[in-house]
């Protein structure tokens, strides 16, 4: 059967926050865009997202909260379309949000607010979205007029699709579930450009020797740490589950993280644990270490602790510790040291590290220095987000950049 040929001034593969920021842009411009979106539905990762309120910005954004072999690339789209602009979008949709820590915004309702807003604008700017498409090959034409032409497969259906402008917001391997994939990248090394190499972010560790089962036993139990790696550090909660370490904290550090490194936790941030325990032996000499601990740690951790720092001293009250012991088991509370066997991977990782090389990309438009008419937003580049609104910002940012330019 032979498949039926549409031409539209836009085609942009992904209906996920860059893609549909995107289409909105441009068809507001006045241009013929068309959305496919591999998935039943468009949006998946935004419903997700932030436990199901999306945590769509920050406040503070700066370059700094960003992730990539070249810091300076983001700068240009971030200040192009603000969090502000994103803010005054919210507001004007009547969306209702709120700020938690960190200058992060949620939505007070549901993740759902955001995606209709972002349906809604592209729905007033005349743009298509067709879900269930998968996307089979993409080749470049001759023709000024018509630059990329596309084969896919609408459910059954075979279909023909040539554009002037051809926008790359497939996502990237993140939570394959939720439809990550690597096809940008396929896209990106067919027409000459380089991808930088990728690994999970934003994402769990796992551990194969005695932590795993210290982690078992407390699995549940969240503390504030700062948790240390590579220069890097971030001081937020930590979550114990079964299978290793998890919460804020350690989610943000993990970007910062590679196989065979080590991080360090402080469990006591903010307080100097040597100064604190030589005046808890003064002021409590009877009482047992584990006694004071608990009063700032829980007792299942020091418990744990306990078993691991100083068992052989488990039931001496704090009088009978040398200070030398004491000031070796502050630094320990102070710098724990741990090595993570793994990630828990792509499956559970919130983004993608690395992606397409952002030297071949206008830092302006986002469109490839030597494919004039193809263009890559959102997470598929080598730009990554802290925690905290940081990778929504970027999809926003970068997807109206290129909206401007299709």
């Amino acid at each position: 059967m032979h498949a039926p040929t549409l031409s539209f001034d836009v085609v942009i593969i992904g209906a996920g926050a860059s893609g549909l920021m995107c289409a909105a842009t441009a068809g507001q411009r006045g241009r013929r865009v068309l959305v496919l979106e591999k998935a039943n539905k468009p949006g998946k990762k935004i419903l997700m997202s932030g436990g199901g309120r999306c945590n769509f910005t920050n406040y503070q954004v700066e370059a700094d909260n960003f992730i990539s072999a070249n810091p300076h690339f983001c700068k240009a789209a971030l200040k192009r379309y603000t969090q502000w602009d994103f803010i005054s979008l919210i507001e004007r949709h009547a969306v209702e949000y709120e700020e938690r820590r960190h200058s992060q915004l949620f939505c007070r309702h549901s993740a759902r607010d955001v995606l209709n807003m972002l349906l809604d604008e592209c729905a007033a700017a005349g743009v298509e979205i067709r879900t269930h498409c998968e996307l089979l090959q993409v080749s470049a034409l001759d023709s000024q007029h018509l630059r990329y032409r596309l084969e896919l497969r609408q459910g059954q259906q075979p279909l023909r699709i040539e554009c002037h402008s051809l926008v790359v917001a497939s996502g990237a391997l993140s939570i394959p579930t939720l439809g990550g994939s690597g096809i940008g990248y396929q896209i990106a090394e067919q027409f000459g450009l380089s991808v930088t190499p990728r690994r999970a972010g934003l994402v769990p560790f796992m551990f194969s020797d005695s932590m795993k089962g210290l982690c078992e036993r407390l699995s549940g139990l969240a503390l504030e740490v700062e948790a240390s790696c590579n220069g890097q550090s971030f001081t937020e909660n930590m979550l114990f589950t079964h299978r290793g370490i998890s919460g804020p904290a350690i989610l943000q550090i993990s970007s910062y993280w590679h196989p065979g490194d080590s991080l360090t936790l402080d469990l006591l941030p903010g307080i100097d644990a040597a100064q604190w325990l030589r005046e808890a032996k003064q002021q409590q000499a009877r009482q047992l270490l584990r006694t004071v601990l608990a009063e700032k740690l829980g007792r299942a951790l020091v418990t744990e602790l306990q078993q691991l720092w100083w068992p052989e001293a488990a039931d001496k009250p704090l009088a009978e510790f040398s200070d030398r012991q004491l000031l070796r088991i502050a630094g320990q509370l102070n710098g724990w040291v741990i090595k993570p066997s793994a990630t828990e991977g792509y499956r559970t990782a919130e983004v993608t590290l690395g992606g397409v090389d952002t030297t071949a990309i206008s830092s302006r438009t986002m469109e490839a220095r030597d494919c004039p008419g193809l263009y890559f937003i959102g997470e598929v580049l080598d730009v990554t987000g802290h925690l905290g609104g940081f990778n929504f910002q970027w999809a926003w940012s970068s997807g109206y950049s290129a909206g401007l330019a299709v």
